[in-house]
C-alpha cells in the first residue's frame, strides 16, 4: 500500500466520545503506509450561510477544507442523534461540499463507520451521511460499513469489533478509483 493520508470526522464532540476512541484506535494502528489525520476544531466552524462563505472564508471552515482536499481519503465516525446525523457532521458535510462540484470532497473517496447506543448502532446516520456525502460529490464506499450498537460491548474491548473498523480504514486506504472510458 502506498502512502495514504485519510482524514478522521468525527461526529461527536465529546472528548471522550466512542467514536473519537475509536478515531485515535485507527490513527495509533493504521496499516503500514496510512496516515489518519483526525481534524479537530468541527464545533468552531460556523453554520452555513452563503452569505459568510466568501473570500476569506471564516479560518476554521478553511482549514478544515485545505485538510480534506490535501488528503487521499475521508472516513466518518459517527454516532446518531435522533435518527439521523449529528448536527456538527451536517454543517461539516455542507461547508465541505462548496463550491458544488469542486468542494474539497468531490471526487474523494469516502467511508462512514462509528457506535452508537442506538440498537442499531447508528446505521441511520451512517446512511443520511453517505447520501449527504454523495450528492456533495464524494466516492462513497458503500461496501465499508460499521454500525456497532456499544449499549451491549465497548467495540475497543472486543478484538473481533475493533478488527472490522480496522478492516474499514484499510478498504478505504486501499480504494483505487474507476478507471473512465
Amino acid at each position: 500500500m502506498s502512502d495514504t493520508r485519510v482524514v478522521a470526522l468525527v461526529g461527536s464532540l465529546r472528548a471522550e466520545s466512542v467514536n473519537r476512541r475509536i478515531a485515535e484506535h485507527l490513527k495509533a494502528n493504521a496499516p503500514e503506509g496510512v496516515t489518519v489525520e483526525i481534524a479537530n476544531g468541527l464545533g468552531d466552524i460556523p453554520f452555513y450561510n452563503e452569505e459568510i462563505d466568501v473570500e476569506p472564508a471564516p479560518a476554521a471552515a478553511q482549514a478544515l477544507r485545505e485538510q480534506v482536499a490535501a488528503a487521499d481519503a475521508v472516513l466518518v465516525l459517527t454516532p446518531e442523534y435522533n435518527g439521523t446525523m449529528p448536527a456538527v457532521l451536517n454543517n461539516t458535510i455542507d461547508w465541505l461540499s462548496r463550491p458544488y462540484g469542486a468542494g474539497s470532497l468531490f471526487g474523494k473517496p469516502f467511508a462512514v463507520v462509528g457506535s452508537a447506543a442506538s440498537s442499531f448502532g447508528g446505521k441511520w446516520s451512517h446512511d443520511d451521511t453517505r447520501r449527504s456525502a454523495g450528492i456533495a460529490g464524494a466516492v462513497v464506499l458503500d461496501n465499508v460499513d460499521v454500525s456497532h450498537s456499544h449499549s451491549e460491548i465497548d467495540p475497543l474491548e472486543d478484538v473481533e469489533i475493533a478488527g472490522r473498523f480496522l478492516a474499514a480504514l484499510t478498504a478505504l486506504a486501499e480504494h483505487q478509483p474507476e478507471a473512465v472510458a
